[in-house]
């Protein structure tokens, strides 16, 4: 089974992404080593609060680095909520530097009339990228939970996974790229359609550990 390094750096309950990995099919374990970060199948960066005292947090443990270095070897990584936000270069709830994988900013909701702020509860997602990995055995247009006020401005809208709307706004709700995934909402929280794309990624992983393993026996003869 997969062994995925969930990363702690004191920013939000890890328990219930724990748990949705565990129904998954895989090992989760919660960890701020580099070292276990390093040496997992895969790795996820949950997160609820705010961008800069996650990013202070990061570099209190001296976890940037290796996130960077965890997903520039092609490890595959799923960021949820505030762990979608601080893979960017910067968002406008601070003045800290994100972790900077993605070029782009964390940008607010527009106040409009009747438009709540926090966007919270259950949207539809529009998939922009329908053949991700992480959409496998998903409805065209699943609802997901959200909660919300600050939402990815991606440079490279080739990126962008999957939108929501809210109010007259259309707004990124996921990106992928390569190895990455990161969702805005919550998949742990948003009943089967979440629960389905967990199995997905976890499905990722195997995949990908299932790609590496005749290089690595090949190696020992």
């Amino acid at each position: 089974m997969a062994v995925i390094a969930v990363i702690d750096y004191d920013m939000g309950n890890l328990h219930s992404a724990c748990k949705g990995l565990e129904k998954a099919g895989a090992i989760p374990k919660i960890t701020d080593s580099p070292a276990e970060i390093q040496q997992a199948d895969a790795v996820v960066l949950p997160g609820v609060g705010s961008f800069d005292p996650a990013m202070r947090h990061l570099r209190s443990r001296h976890l940037v680095e290796p996130i960077q270095k965890v997903i520039a070897s092609g490890v595959p990584f799923l960021g949820i909520c505030l762990g979608l936000q601080i893979l960017f270069e910067k968002s406008e709830e601070g003045t800290e530097d994100g972790i900077g994988i993605f070029s782009g900013t964390v940008r607010r909701f527009q106040s409009e009339p009747g438009l709540t702020i926090p966007h919270m509860g259950w949207n539809q997602l529009q998939l922009t990228q329908p053949h991700l990995a992480l959409w496998k055995n998903i409805d065209e247009n699943p609802w997901v939970y959200f909660v919300h006020s600050y939402y990815v401005a991606p440079t490279d809208p080739q990126i962008i996974a999957a939108t929501i709307t809210h109010g007259s706004q259309t707004v990124t709700a996921a990106v992928a790229h390569q190895n990455v995934m990161a969702v805005q909402f919550h998949p742990e929280k948003s009943s089967t359609a979440g629960l389905q794309m967990l199995s997905n990624f976890v499905e990722f992983v195997n995949r990908k550990s299932a790609q590496k393993s005749p290089v690595s026996a090949s190696s020992q003869h």
